[in-house]
């Protein structure tokens, strides 16, 4: 499939891109000769790696590292005021720091519970602050700043969500985690229009089971995957998908082997993508959901449920504990 319109050149941000699928975007992008301003608290050794790789001194794409706490909204108008100061104008802007439901922002484990860290008194879920409230402002400050140079720049900017296969379905093991992945979702679509009016286009894939620190090192959730029936999907497929998103005008349903192409999908604002071991794009009215395509399915989501109505089963839970 054509490149259409080659990343070369251009500046993207992306948060939370220490690890997982953003570190493989960054990658692909960085590779494609984008420069990319790697957003996070810290870097794993992967993710350091290519910074050193990247650094400009060999005439190639430049990676920069901004730590980055992504629920200080005064740190994320820093990460834009620092990208622009190294490079001007900003291309591709992709929010895609977040986490599952850790136990310490959890719904089955209130503030004041143990291993919560949410404060009883603070009004706030850390959870909700990483996985919404951050890609609701970082999308205001990209918009604001495509806006600003308008004039000077007519190519067509990109804003990349995740959302994930739990934003079309429902998990009692993850109640708070599937509200963010189903408003991202609602918040690229409502965002369509800014394609068409403003050469803004939102858009967002929505992953299956990918192998990352965020599944790998996490015990509970990885007590649900049960090998030789569960498929895990790669963080460099999902890459694929949203290089794909900046690049293409379409979007094959099969995923690097570049001798298939299968069917293929029209992008535009508001486009959703399911990243399984295959796309599928993602209606908002009637679609049928997630599918058992490999990548999907999770076997053994029982263990944790259980262990949530044990939770429930004790005195006192929910009690604040002020």
């Amino acid at each position: 499939m054509s490149v259409t319109h080659p990343v070369k050149g251009k500046t993207a941000i992306i948060t939370g891109a220490g690890s997982g699928i953003n570190l493989a975007f960054a990658t692909l992008l960085l590779e494609n000769d984008c420069n990319v301003v790697i957003a996070d608290l810290g870097l794993r050794p992967e993710a350091q790696a290519v910074v050193n790789k990247f650094n400009g001194h060999s005439g190639s794409a430049r990676a920069i590292f901004q730590k980055t706490d992504v629920t200080d909204w005064t740190q994320l108008e820093e990460l834009f005021a620092v990208t622009e100061r190294e490079f001007t104008e900003i291309d591709i802007v992709c929010p895609g720091a977040g986490v599952y439901e850790e136990h310490w922002s959890n719904f089955w484990r209130p503030p004041g519970s143990p291993e919560s860290r949410d404060d009883p008194r603070g009004g706030r879920y850390r959870l909700v602050d990483i996985n919404l409230t951050h890609p609701i402002r970082v999308t205001q400050l990209a918009i604001s700043h495509f806006l600003q140079h308008r004039k000077s720049n007519s190519s067509r900017k990109h804003i990349v969500h995740i959302s994930s296969i739990a934003g079309q379905s429902p998990s009692t093991a993850a109640p708070i985690y599937v509200a963010t992945k189903h408003a991202i979702s609602g918040l690229v679509r409502s965002l369509a229009k800014l394609d068409e009016k403003f050469g803004i286009r939102v858009t967002a894939v929505a992953p299956g089971l990918i192998k990352t620190p965020l599944w790998m090192e996490h015990p509970e959730k990885l007590k649900m995957f049960k090998e030789g029936q569960d498929v895990w999907v790669t963080a460099e497929e999902v890459g694929e998908v949203m290089l794909a998103l900046v690049q293409q005008e379409e979007v094959s349903e099969i995923i690097g082997d570049k001798g298939r192409q299968g069917t293929l999908f029209p992008v535009k604002g508001g486009t959703v993508l399911e990243v399984s071991k295959t796309v599928r794009e993602v209606h908002p009215f009637n679609d049928p959901g997630p599918s058992n395509r490999a990548g999907n399915t999770i076997a053994n989501v029982e263990a944790v449920e259980n262990e949530i109505y044990d939770l429930l089963s004790t005195d006192g839970w929910g009690k604040s504990r002020l």
